[in-house]
């Protein structure tokens, strides 16, 4: 390797999805260089279709592709719909009527991932980002403890090495370096689920104003999505245990057909439709073992971000979510530290927690949420036990789904909306005494559950707080609040 070879930048981004286009973004808009190597050349296929508010009125304004989202004619989504619980009779969710300041025309999207990611990444590219696609990185280079670069293969094949301060992995669940960080990825004992999934020519949609809406439908083996991409496109899915799996083996086209059939719900609404055959969508995928966690985010020189560092249940479509805001917090982490603002643990650590705190909300309630012995009154109660937040069972419930328990502004007609600062109590130290015996299932080894930051005089959920950090006034970077003395 010759010195020609050999590039310097301030941050290396490896992958090219939501979490890292909008990671290199946001540090790009700092004025830093920034590179952002791609395996894949866009725009290419991805799962994971159903938007949250959060995403498109909060990270995609800070992004500056707000307008451009709206005008990409993806379907408009005020909420989602279930066929869930004791309930007989399927119930809807909207986000807009359930939570008061929210008034918002297009609260979230389905959207097509080979359009929105390529959105996302030519943003990337305005915003003076180095996008470099069809490259593959092989490894990740050390000076002692810390990370500082990583090897990787160009779109001519040659072999090259990108110097960086900090190198971030955004590669997702196929990462081949999120084991410098974290290890093995500690996979959930609870959410041990396959999904079987394809395309539809169509299908029926449910009334206006709801057409738009994603159905959720458990059935006696498990459950489906159903996703309205377009008036000829529909996302469809079957989402089984473990110990159905053999429902799921042998001809896929059959597997998918005899589990459609399982549920009248589905099996009404897809009534004479085509699956698609050819291109991107032709082909009946699976994902397996997708609830899992590292038990560490960050270390000198390098974060994960995205599924790199965690992914759970698909049910309620926080995977986009999460992703977006981990990019958001790693940028602020990362923006804070190269502006010499705050130090290198202080400001990942503020990082880790507050993701952990996001997952961990998601992964909690999603474990009383497969309980199905219950009715929609039961989960809204659950939403608010766990967020603490200080309104209806309805609004934490929304708010939650949402993605709008992190605190973070969001775009409205009537300007910046800051929802309701969650009470947080007692909540870092609630989980090590959890109750196991009202939840059989949940698993108390899970690292979510063992972070440092849920422990007793650990690092608490979320800032402002004694020792914690906010977002500065341009959402950039972590500062420290004025109220407290100089993290520096």
């Amino acid at each position: 390797m010759t010195a020609a070879d050999t590039e310097q930048f301030d941050v290396v981004v490896v992958g090219g999805g939501p979490a890292g286009s909008s990671l290199s973004t946001l540090v790009a808009m700092r004025g830093h260089r920034v590179l952002l190597l791609e395996k894949e050349k866009f725009p290419r296929y991805q799962i994971g279709e159903s938007l949250l508010p959060a995403t498109v009125l909060g990270t995609c304004n800070l992004l500056g592709v707000g307008d451009e989202l709206r005008r990409a004619g993806f379907t408009v989504k005020r909420g989602g719909s279930f066929k869930w619980g004791t309930n007989p009779e399927p119930w809807t969710l909207d986000f807009v009527a359930s939570i008061p300041g929210l008034q918002v025309p297009e609260p979230a999207y389905q959207v097509e991932r080979m359009k929105f990611d390529d959105l996302l990444l030519r943003n990337a590219r305005r915003n003076g980002v180095d996008v470099r696609e069809n490259c593959t990185v092989g490894g990740v280079l050390r000076d002692g403890d810390r990370v500082t670069g990583v090897r990787f293969v160009d779109r001519e094949a040659q072999p090259r090495t990108a110097l960086a301060r900090y190198v971030v992995d955004a590669s997702g669940n196929g990462s081949r370096i999120h084991q410098e960080v974290s290890g093995q990825r500690i996979y959930s004992d609870f959410f041990r689920n396959i999904a079987l999934f394809g395309y539809f020519r169509g299908g029926k949609r449910l009334p206006a104003p709801y057409s738009g809406n994603i159905l959720s439908a458990a059935f006696k083996s498990g459950w489906f999505w159903y996703i309205p991409l377009r008036p000829d496109l529909t996302s469809v899915g079957a989402v089984v245990s473990r110990e159905m799996a053999d429902k799921v083996r042998g001809d896929r086209e059959q597997a998918l057909r005899a589990l459609i059939a399982e549920s009248p719900l589905i099996s009404d609404f897809l009534d004479g439709v085509p699956r698609v055959t050819e291109g991107v969508y032709g082909t009946i995928r699976t994902r397996k073992d997708y609830s899992y966690s590292a038990p560490s985010f960050w270390r000198p020189g390098m974060v994960l971000v995205g599924d790199a560092a965690c992914f759970v249940d698909p049910v309620l479509s926080s995977g986009v979510h999460l992703a977006t805001y981990s990019g958001l917090l790693a940028a602020r982490s990362i923006n804070a530290v190269l502006a010499g603002d705050v130090p290198e643990a202080t400001a990942f650590d503020e990082f880790e927690s507050r993701y952990r705190r996001e997952y961990g909300n998601f992964y909690e309630f999603l474990v009383s949420f497969y309980d199905r012995h219950v009715d929609e009154n039961s989960y809204f109660w659950s939403a608010k036990k766990i967020t603490n937040h200080p309104a209806s069972d309805l609004e934490a419930f929304t708010s939650l789904v949402g993605g709008l328990t992190t605190g973070e502004q969001v775009a409205t007609e009537d300007g910046i909306w800051q929802p309701p600062a969650i009470e947080l109590g007692t909540a870092a130290g609630r989980y090590p005494d959890w109750d196991t015996d009202r939840h059989i299932r949940f698993d108390p080894r899970h690292p979510i559950f063992e972070a440092r930051q849920w422990v007793p005089g650990g690092v608490p959920h979320q800032g402002p707080r004694p020792g914690g950090l906010i977002p500065s006034s341009d959402g950039l970077q972590w500062t420290v609040p004025a109220s407290q003395p100089s993290a520096g």
